[in-house]
């Protein structure tokens, strides 16, 4: 694609953030767009957050489950982008005029205390540069009307990012068991989905260093300090005002969220 045609396109997703309105797939209006010139489009999206004074803190990664994959029909992981304007504490409320058609996510987020470059990064290395993990939500939200995505429209929009809530527990990754652990989403006292680690690419520690990989071939690292949040260990939960909701990870803690 052009590169006037990728900055309208970046530019589009960013006012309809700002606006709380959708478009139609882009990949519907534009059928050569490739994966390059989503993350292109994405890149400028991210930059038109950046001159607006966001920061970034992270990054998450997307599609890494079956679950999720087979709700989406996409079929591949992705990347995004965590600014400080996303992030949200345990039992906050999140009002729903920031959001347009929100879903949760139960996930593992890993901080990093050492940073990552790759290519060549393994599992190991991931949980060697670790700081702590938590539990964490990630409210996924799409720009794109009726969530009606191929590959390319997700990552265009910044993986379909909305926001994300952390757990306050930090936990060292070596003292639990990663893959295993089980995972319980509760939405108003009621069990909606459940989950292993293991549903984020066999490992999330595996997801976290396909991340690093894909990043290191662009000449991108995760930094130290950064927060990843590693992929949805279940399926998506839509939400509305009033929902109050917890996600437990065993061996990790908890995360609360409820929204106004």
């Amino acid at each position: 694609m052009e590169s006037q045609q990728i900055e309208q396109l970046g530019d589009a997703l960013y006012e309809a953030l700002v606006s709380r309105s959708v478009l139609e797939p882009l990949s519907d209006r534009h059928p050569g767009m490739i994966l390059a010139d989503a993350y292109a489009v994405q890149e400028r999206l991210m930059a038109r957050r950046l001159a607006a004074g966001e920061k970034v803190i992270g990054k998450k990664i997307g599609v890494t489950s079956q679950a999720v994959m087979d709700m989406l029909g996409v079929y591949q992981p992705d990347f995004g982008w965590l600014t400080d304007a996303m992030v949200y504490g345990e039992g906050q409320a999140i009002p729903m005029n920031r959001l347009i058609q929100p879903k949760a996510e139960g996930e593992i987020a890993f901080v990093l205390k050492r940073t990552l470059k790759g290519p060549g990064i393994s599992a190991a290395d991931v949980l060697a540069a670790t700081d702590g993990v938590m539990a964490c939500f990630e409210i996924v939200d799409s720009r794109i009307a009726d969530w009606r995505i191929r590959i390319q429209d997700t990552v265009a929009d910044n993986a379909s990012c909305g926001v994300f809530v952390l757990g306050d527990r930090l936990v060292d990754p070596r003292a639990v068991d990663l893959a295993t652990c089980g995972m319980v989403l509760e939405k108003n006292g009621e069990v909606v989905a459940t989950g292993a680690g293991a549903a984020a690419l066999d490992h999330p520690a595996n997801a976290v260093a396909w991340l690093a990989n894909t990043l290191g071939a662009h000449g991108t690292a995760l930094q130290a300090g950064e927060i990843v949040l590693a992929g949805s260990l279940a399926a998506m939960v839509p939400v509305a005002a009033g929902d109050n909701l917890r996600v437990s990870i065993g061996g990790i803690g908890g995360c609360s969220v409820r929204f106004i």
